[in-house]
């Protein structure tokens, strides 16, 4: 595929089937004019709770969460204000921070390498990521460049359309994953020896460090590196499809800057993410009723806790096959359910998929459980999607509901479905670390 920016003697034109990924002049927080660089970072929008909302915001007045949850503009005062006061709101913000030099663009496009080292807790060793960020030509599933793995909903990929139609700006890198054959890796390998452009240490005690790449020997060299590659989304499903809307409005602009999107891409060869299960809570859904409607057609088992321990019971289950889910009302109490009748299975699950997606326990639970013997809608009043199963347990505790707690699934499973065009249900997975959001922004209007 044809880089839609630039022609071949622009070093971040690359013209490939594979990936295209441009430099840009990133938007970024001048460090005298606030707290501290971490007091203005955000995790990812989709994994802002209420409560760590206004933390954020309390943390500096120029935190990005204001940009990408942003509140309605102070004259709204309506119980269910519009969205589109909020988004003008995240411009307004996005343009006075940049009058006031709180941000500022970088003078030069660049690419920018991204390090987060991730402290060992418990059991689970350090992790080191290191990874590309850039401006990624956007292009179609049928192109087979950028695989998804999950399916989205229309609600979520609105609001994003809505906020980036409005701000003009990429506010918060997409994670995604490719395997290169090195010549990428030697950049970033030769850019972390430099001095960084900026360094911080976020709350849970990640460190993250920032380089910028501008040499257009280098640029080329990560160029000719991923024109032999594609991408899986490891986290940003709904944003991936915003960037596709919004590039299909705009198409009848020559050159167009929404061609192009912000991603973080990282070389799963090198750098493997850590992948762990998106958990459910049903809301209006007891325990007590959850086991009564599973009837003689599963097997469950009760096991002890305490939590981590009824996970580690979880675990083994998923060692010797099958669908398999933890139940618990938040109560300490545990019930380890799997082992379903196969007729069921064939009654309820899609025959049109591979096999290997027919007994993921996504999408038994939505097909099998949800849909047929639970009979829960899902919308945010009756399912909640928890990446912690703590937070999980804790929800269904405080609702009355039932938690639903997962195993993980592998990533060269999530991988060879997305390379046959298989989509996950939604939220199946959480790939992680996943970027922090504020470090650099790409505003549309520099290009």
């Amino acid at each position: 595929m044809e880089s839609p920016h630039g022609g071949p003697g622009d070093p971040g034109h690359v013209a490939t089937a594979g990936l295209s990924l441009s430099p840009f002049r990133g938007l970024r927080y001048v460090p005298d004019r606030v707290g501290a660089l971490a007091s203005v970072t955000s995790p990812p929008y989709d994994v802002v709770d209420p409560g760590r909302r206004l933390d954020l915001e309390t943390a500096d007045p120029h935190n990005v969460v204001r940009l990408i949850l942003p509140r309605p503009e102070p004259e709204d005062t309506g119980d269910r204000p519009d969205r589109d006061t909020r988004y003008r709101h995240a411009a307004r913000l996005l343009r006075e921070w940049q009058r006031e030099g709180v941000l500022a663009a970088d003078p030069v496009p660049a690419l920018y390498v991204y390090e987060q080292r991730v402290p060992a807790t418990g059991d689970t060793p350090e992790l080191l990521q290191r990874g590309l960020i850039g401006a990624l030509a956007i292009s179609g599933n049928e192109t087979g460049v950028v695989l998804p793995h999950e399916d989205v909903m229309p609600r979520p990929v609105a609001d994003r359309v809505g906020l980036m139609r409005t701000t003009r700006a990429n506010l918060e890198p997409l994670l995604l994953t490719y395997r290169g054959s090195g010549g990428a890796a030697e950049v970033i390998e030769h850019a972390v020896r430099g001095e960084p452009l900026l360094t911080t240490t976020t709350s849970d005690g990640t460190h993250h460090r920032l380089w910028s790449v501008t040499d257009p020997a280098e640029i080329a060299s990560v160029g000719r590196d991923l024109a032999t590659c594609r991408a899986l989304i490891a986290d940003g499903h709904h944003r991936w499809e915003m960037y596709l809307r919004l590039q299909r409005e705009h198409r009848h602009l020559p050159r167009s800057p929404w061609d192009r999107g912000l991603v973080l891409l990282v070389d799963t060869a090198r750098y493997p993410l850590r992948v762990r299960a998106i958990h459910r809570v049903l809301y209006r859904l007891p325990v007590a009723e959850a086991l009564r409607r599973l009837g003689d057609q599963w097997r469950v088992k009760e096991v002890p806790g305490p939590l981590d321990t009824a996970l580690q019971a979880l675990a083994e289950q998923k060692r010797h096959g099958g669908s398999g889910f933890l139940l618990t009302g938040g109560d300490g109490v545990y019930r380890l359910v799997g082992d379903p009748d196969e007729t069921l299975l064939d009654a309820t699950v899609p025959r049109d998929k591979p096999e290997e997606w027919r007994h993921l326990d996504a999408t038994v639970l939505h097909s099998t459980l949800l849909d047929h013997t639970w009979r829960v809608p899902d919308g945010p009043d009756d399912i909640g999607y928890l990446h912690t199963a703590a937070a999980a347990e804790r929800e269904a505790a405080r609702s009355g509901g039932t938690a639903v707690l997962l195993h993980p699934v592998r990533e060269s499973v999530v991988r060879r479905l997305a390379e046959q065009g298989v989509t996950m249900p939604r939220k199946s997975t959480s790939f992680g670390p996943k970027p922090a959001t504020g470090l650099v922004l790409r505003n549309l209007e520099l290009g």
